[in-house]
């Protein structure tokens, strides 16, 4: 394997791994503000022993989402130097805007989140939650800005082969920002929303977190129930946006090779890049056509419309299907589980194990997800790294030797196995031991501390 593609397969590893934890901190963050004001409104300490076992949850996945989000920055500079050198201008601000605006915000208040119960009044600790939820969402704005630009580049000037910024607004709002942030909120919403069913079904199963996991299953699967059909409707926008803007994707995701109309929805094929066609074709005729563009006659360009600038067709081909037949089980199972929970009236005794199982089996069926939906959107771009005006080999490093990134890359790999085994570990022995998560006591000292603190404040 030469250098370029050690360095290629790196990051995807780094980006693979780092996506996995955000996905659920920006969702997670405004469920927690959900769970917090419930308990406020109710004073039913179910919700505070939820809302407290849960920050420990956002607070183990954000630490990770640091530390694989400080590696996959290092990359910039050892791998990818050219890409700072011309795109420095527009891709170093918004990183740094990131920090300074969403990190600080979110590490400042979660401190306050994990260990001001207590100490502060309840005002002070919902607003707390409110600003990392908050500052997640944010750290989300300026990502998926910089990544929305490398796809659909805007309000920029090239000098000398240099990027520079001539409109900020015509950057933010590039073609593809508005349509790939409401679909990343949404991936998170969801993964995050059978996170939480999939644990609390586990506790149920084990007997565990009696009063709050029925609670936290109900909002789980609720999200998921209503935000699904949501995401299928910002997907199709999604797609006709990627279809004007980046038809090379397109085609190599519905693995159409030549120009046509009334293309078919291929269920299943497999596409043979060196004979440029698909092998074990199974189809729907003229679906794709009537999909990407609500005309069953419209037409698709194919990949040979772009002999040397389109991406490679297999892995794209097939990262949209899981990404699709993931999504499809999700909301089976969502609409499923929720008419059997609201049948059974939420009471733990009276869900169906099944169900339970079924659920606890998909609490990371998001990630599956998510991770496909970004193989589709970052390898769909290939061969570019700023889509249309700056290729990917034009930016790698030429110094490194490849031993080199191949070390490092294996080291990545083992590590990152190793972490993702720690963090679910972890999870499950919080989710079966919640009594060690909260601590003895802990709940009903917070309750009686809640309990003064409001009395006081209506007093006053």
């Amino acid at each position: 394997m030469d250098a370029l593609l050690l360095a290629r397969a790196q990051f995807a590893a780094n980006i693979t791994f780092h996506i996995l934890f955000p996905t659920i901190t920006i969702a997670l963050g405004w469920l927690l503000m959900f769970m917090r004001w419930r308990w406020l409104r109710t004073q039913d300490g179910a919700w505070l022993a939820a809302y407290r076992f849960w920050t420990k949850v956002f607070a183990l996945s954000f630490a990770l989402g640091v530390v694989s989000g400080i590696t996959m920055s290092f990359q910039f500079g050892t791998n990818w130097p050219g890409f700072m050198e011309k795109a420095g201008n527009i891709a170093g601000p918004l990183l740094g805007y990131e920090v300074l605006t969403a990190f600080f915000l979110e590490a400042g208040f979660l401190g306050i989140m994990l260990f001001g119960h207590g100490r502060v009044s309840e005002r002070v600790h919902l607003m707390a939650t409110f600003f990392v939820a908050f500052g997640t969402t944010v750290s989300a704005f300026w990502i998926l800005v910089l990544n929305s630009w490398m796809q659909t580049p805007a309000g920029h000037e090239i000098v000398d082969g240099v990027f520079h910024v001539k409109d900020w607004g015509e950057v933010l709002l590039n073609p593809s920002f508005p349509y790939r942030f409401a679909h990343m909120l949404l991936a998170s919403a969801l993964t995050c929303a059978f996170l939480l069913a999939g644990l609390s079904a586990w506790q149920l199963l084990r007997g565990k977190a009696e009063r709050s996991a029925p609670k936290v299953l109900r909002v789980g699967l609720t999200v998921a129930a209503v935000l699904i059909p949501v995401q299928i409707f910002v997907g199709d926008l999604h797609g006709l946006n990627t279809l004007e803007h980046q038809p090379q994707k397109i085609a190599a995701m519905e693995g159409v090779w030549n120009t046509e109309k009334g293309a078919p929805l291929l269920l299943f094929a497999w596409p043979d890049g060196e004979a440029r066609k698909n092998r074990f074709e199974v189809a729907i005729p003229k679906m794709a056509s009537f999909i990407l563009t609500h005309d069953v006659d419209g037409e698709i360009k194919g990949l040979n419309e772009f002999p040397d600038a389109h991406p490679p067709v297999a892995p794209v081909f097939w990262a949209f299907r899981v990404m699709v037949g993931m999504g499809m089980l999700m909301l089976a199972v969502s609409w499923v589980g929720w008419f059997l929970g609201r049948r059974a009236g939420w009471r733990p005794e009276r869900l169906p194990p099944t169900l339970l199982w079924v659920l606890a089996g998909m609490s990371f069926s998001g990630w599956v997800a998510t991770v496909a939906g970004w193989y589709v959107t970052e390898i769909g771009r290939q061969p570019y790294i700023v889509y249309g005006l700056l290729r990917t080999a034009d930016v790698a490093a030429t110094t490194v030797p490849s031993p080199m990134i191949a070390l490092s890359f294996a080291l990545y790999l083992t590590l990152y196995i190793a972490l993702i085994f720690a963090y679910v570990t972890v999870l499950k022995y919080m989710a079966e031991k919640p009594e060690d998560v909260l601590q003895p006591n802990a709940v009903e000292a917070a309750q009686a501390h809640a309990a003064g603190v409001l009395a006081g404040e209506e007093r006053a």
